[in-house]
């Protein structure tokens, strides 16, 4: 078999599960480089990796370069992307920069691997409550087609950040040693726009179009490049929960032909990257705690609108840091190599 060299650059928490995933998927690789701002040794599961400063040249002789995601004008892609290409390089790219770029790709293997070959030097993964939400769609989309989805997402702490989860974890702590006489905790620079210990908020990202957030407006316009059809009427809501890792998501689908639920499982259930935990009567229904260092999308609460004729909705969890962002860029690579 071929062996390839990587880089990764970032070695932030999607950085750092991009790492883990290519040990464990044994991806051929002949040489791995990884970058960051600035040098240092990081060990990962007991592997020992030395960063060394990013810069153009580090790139000489690079096949894939796999960015873990830091978007804007001073973004890692945005600067090093086309040295990174110049240098022959295929970059694949975590971040929102690249995303809705028409001459970039935006893949989500299980529902269009074959646009990696559309490639011009970059590929582009979808935000991570995209690629649970197009996954768990295609199988049906494809069955019986989709008019409408109307989806809430229950995002971790971890989608945005290590100082979120960080956040997270003093707010617990303090809540905790005040015997739970003070549930109302300010921190001084917190990583997040509200409390998120014994909270929930409804802001994920920063309001733009129509009051949604840009996070929901990703949901829209990254579902549609990725299943080619900009017909599908999308709204969203995204909701920050405090959970460590896991997205959840209450995903609700009107179809274009009728569908039960007993014929949405066996579809789902074949379907490759899903696995489908639905017995309520047993208590058994996907859950973020679950998903936790696991690959596939689990689904389950399939059931129909009582009112509404071609209505279904579905409950739709995945590990955000793995198949929603390192594990997905992962299986771009592997698309790409074959």
């Amino acid at each position: 078999m071929k062996k390839y060299n990587v880089a990764v650059i970032g070695v932030g928490a999607v950085g750092i599960e991009m790492l883990r995933v290519l040990r464990q998927r044994d991806f051929p690789i002949q040489e791995l480089r990884v970058f960051a701002r600035s040098a240092r040794d990081i060990e990962v599961d007991g592997q020992k990796y030395s960063v060394k400063m990013i810069s153009p040249d580090g790139f000489a002789g690079i096949d894939i370069a796999l960015f873990a995601g830091t978007e804007g004008e001073k973004g890692a892609a945005v600067i090093y992307a086309q040295e990174a290409i110049k240098r022959g390089a295929v970059v694949i790219d975590n971040g929102a920069d690249f995303r809705m770029d028409p001459n970039v790709p935006l893949v989500v293997p299980e529902v269009n691997a074959n646009d990696v070959k559309k490639h011009k030097g970059i590929i582009a993964n979808p935000n991570c409550s995209t690629i649970q939400m197009v996954v768990a769609l295609w199988p049906i989309y494809k069955k019986v087609g989709i008019k409408r989805v109307i989806v809430t997402t229950l995002q971790a702490s971890s989608g945005a950040g290590r100082g979120a989860v960080e956040q997270l974890r003093e707010e617990n702590y303090r809540i905790a040693c005040s015997e739970f006489r003070n549930v109302h905790i300010k921190l001084e620079n917190p990583s997040l726009p509200q409390q998120l210990a014994y909270n929930v908020f409804p802001h994920i990202g920063t309001f733009t179009e129509c009051d949604y957030t840009n996070e929901e407006w990703k949901l829209v316009y990254e579902t549609h490049k990725i299943m080619h059809d900009e017909k599908i009427k999308i709204s969203a809501t995204t909701v920050r929960v405090p959970v460590r890792t896991g997205h959840s998501e209450a995903v609700y689908i009107e179809t274009k032909k009728p569908i039960t639920p007993d014929e949405a499982r066996g579809i789902l259930s074949q379907a490759p990257g899903i696995v489908v935990i639905d017995d309520p009567k047993n208590n058994l229904y996907p859950m973020p705690k679950d998903a936790e260092g696991k690959d596939e999308v689990f689904i389950g609460r399939i059931r129909k609108d009582p009112f509404i004729k071609n209505g279904l909705w579905l409950w739709v969890v995945a590990d955000n840091l793995r198949k929603g962002a390192a594990t997905n860029t992962i299986q771009i690579a592997e698309e790409l190599i074959k």
